[in-house]
């Protein structure tokens, strides 16, 4: 039984979400749909790449994945499709899709194209119902993705993602704040052991004109009620964070600020 999930910044006040299960479940009846989230703030492809990027993994192998925030749409923008390692990813070039994929592994793309299995007639403004959701359904009921598209040697990009590890020194830009005001950069563990860092070891932080030295550490009390440190989050990200604090508030950070890590 295939599993498809579905992210959108469509809220559930109107019946957007409910019209795209339908569709999957008038071809493929027999499939699991999970909702990520609805409740992406609109137009804001960072946000629901990074909700995509942190689930994606969680998922089972096969695990078919709709993404939808498309301020494009209708525009020259194009519907694609990705292999990745272990699951399949379906929605707009702009962005949304390529952090998850990335991160599992990509190992194919392809632009949707017309084809007798998709709708003939179909809204310019609602591409998530009428062609990503019967592509996902589809494949579901396992037709390739080579029968649904052709080809494509590359894809849309998000520069927040992009890390620069040089000589002492990591830089990478901040891709979320999270409810609690922790910074989650676009950075790994991996990245920061490339720089010999290990738990336990202080490092700089420099962001604008300010510097801040922080331990690298396991958890948030390892340090005191409102001392600052480096960790690694749940989803598998560095990120700053303030014990029982705000991160963000009180360091002045936002996402898209650029930040350098030394070791110290």
């Amino acid at each position: 039984m295939r599993v498809i999930t579905l992210l959108t910044d469509f809220g559930l006040k109107d019946s957007y979400v409910a019209e795209m299960k339908g569709v999957i479940l008038r071809i493929a009846p027999n499939v699991v749909i999970v909702d990520i989230t609805h409740e992406v703030s609109k137009f804001d492809v960072g946000e629901g790449a990074f909700h995509l990027a942190r689930c994606a993994p969680y998922f089972p192998a096969g695990t078919i994945h709709v993404g939808v925030v498309d301020p494009g749409v209708g525009g020259s923008r194009k519907g694609i499709i990705i292999e990745a390692e272990g699951a399949i990813f379906i929605g707009p070039d702009n962005g949304l899709l390529a952090p998850a994929a990335e991160k599992l592994g990509i190992r194919g793309i392809y632009e949707i194209k017309a084809s007798e299995l998709l709708p003939e007639r179909f809204s310019e403004v609602f591409h998530g119902r009428d062609i990503f959701a019967p592509t996902a359904a589809h494949i579901a009921n396992g037709v390739p993705p080579s029968e649904l598209g052709v080809e494509l040697q590359s894809y849309v990009r998000l520069p927040s993602y992009d890390v620069e590890v040089g000589d002492g020194h990591l830089r990478a830009r901040v891709i979320h704040i999270d409810g609690f005001g922790n910074v989650v950069l676009g950075a790994t563990d991996h990245d920061l052991r490339l720089l010999g860092v290990e738990f336990g070891d202080f490092l700089e932080v420099e962001w604008g004109d300010r510097r801040l030295r922080v331990p690298y550490a396991r958890y948030f009390s390892a340090v005191g009620e409102g001392e600052p440190l480096l960790l690694l989050d749940s989803g598998g990200y560095l990120e700053l964070a303030i014990n029982l604090g705000d991160a963000s508030k009180r360091l002045g950070l936002k996402r898209g600020d650029e930040v350098i890590l030394r070791p110290l």
